[in-house]
């Protein structure tokens, strides 16, 4: 165990450094990915390392960092700092119990399949952008990670919107989505509020309700980032934004059976049975409030994406390859 978190302690100065390296070559006016103090930041990336409930956290992390290298103009520094951040994350991945380390699996489906994927190909002239959607528990986030990291593009994430947000000098209150996504419940009873709390929110979001002025915002940003680079983006109706704005784009919805999922989010998350089902029952129909209320259509049926995948079927890598696939056709 000493020897773990020594590992983890280098790894997370490693990552400190890198940070910096990236922002002195990138000169970009963002900032750096890491604002506090190496001690106290190193010691949180230690943590990181070796809680697995937060391990989506460490990702988000690494890949604002990649994605920030991977605009350094200057080939061979951007080069040298990706060869460092792939080592980086190489070793990470060797590291017990960190994320992508609990795959998703039914042994006994992915015998049965024999998928071909058929698909245009996306114009030369477009970004490559995916669009996920998942289901709690079905490894989705490891996915879209990992497939980014394959593909060399940009990963987008709630910790990660959040964080571009805040550097595109607009107040944490007005466009924190992760917030108003974890609480989100427009169908239900609204705790009272004040008269002038009321009248601050009018102004302040220009007669909108909250939500919807931080939903519009983010759709923005979408698009904005559709438009601009390759990039994979998890979840935010990104899909369904992207289709109402005529943007070019491959949406996949990935799942699993409920049993596996359970099963799942018991491992990663050291949760009981009962206490990993009423998660997933709960996160599920806050994806489902927000995707539906948002887009008015259905969540996870199958005809609003190019591709639906049970990711039990084939396992964290194995669907990574469909995916390449479908992208290859």
């Amino acid at each position: 165990m000493q020897e773990n978190r020594e590992k983890y302690t280098e790894l997370a100065n490693r990552i400190y450094d890198l940070d910096g390296e990236v922002y002195e070559c990138v000169g970009s006016n963002l900032g750096r990915t890491f604002t506090g103090g190496r001690e106290r930041t190193v010691r949180t990336l230690s943590m990181l390392m070796y809680t697995k409930p937060d391990g989506h956290l460490l990702r988000s992390e690494l890949a604002l960092i990649s994605n920030m290298a991977r605009t350094i103009k200057n080939k061979e520094e951007k080069s040298r700092l990706m060869e460092k951040y792939n080592q980086i994350l190489k070793e990470i991945e060797e590291l017990p119990d960190v994320f992508g380390k609990e795959d998703i699996v039914d042994a006994e489906r992915v015998a049965l399949n024999n998928l071909v994927l058929k698909r245009e190909k996306i114009s030369e002239n477009d970004h490559l952008v995916i669009c996920i959607s998942r289901t709690q528990g079905s490894a989705g986030n490891d996915i879209g990670f990992e497939l980014a990291d394959d593909l060399k593009i940009n990963y987008y994430d709630v910790e990660i919107f959040d964080q571009v947000m805040k550097r595109l000098e607009a107040e944490k209150g007005e466009v924190s989505d992760k917030e108003n996504f974890t609480d989100f419940n427009k169908y239900g009873k609204k705790s009272p509020e004040s008269l002038k709390t009321k009248l601050r929110e009018f102004n302040r979001y220009h007669g909108l309700p909250k939500q919807d002025a931080v939903f519009f915002n983010m759709s923005d940003l979408i698009c904005s980032l559709a438009r601009t680079e390759d990039c994979i983006i998890m979840g935010r109706c990104a899909d369904a934004i992207l289709r109402n704005n005529h943007i070019p784009h491959v949406s996949l919805f990935i799942s699993a059976p409920f049993g596996v999922r359970v099963q799942h989010i018991m491992a990663v998350r050291n949760m009981g049975l009962r206490q990993a089902a009423r998660f997933l029952k709960k996160m599920d129909r806050q994806h489902r409030r927000y995707y539906e209320f948002y887009t008015g259509e259905k969540w996870g049926k199958p005809e609003n994406y190019d591709l639906c995948i049970n990711s039990a079927n084939y396992g964290i890598k194995e669907t990574i390859d469909v995916i390449k696939r479908l992208l290859k056709q």
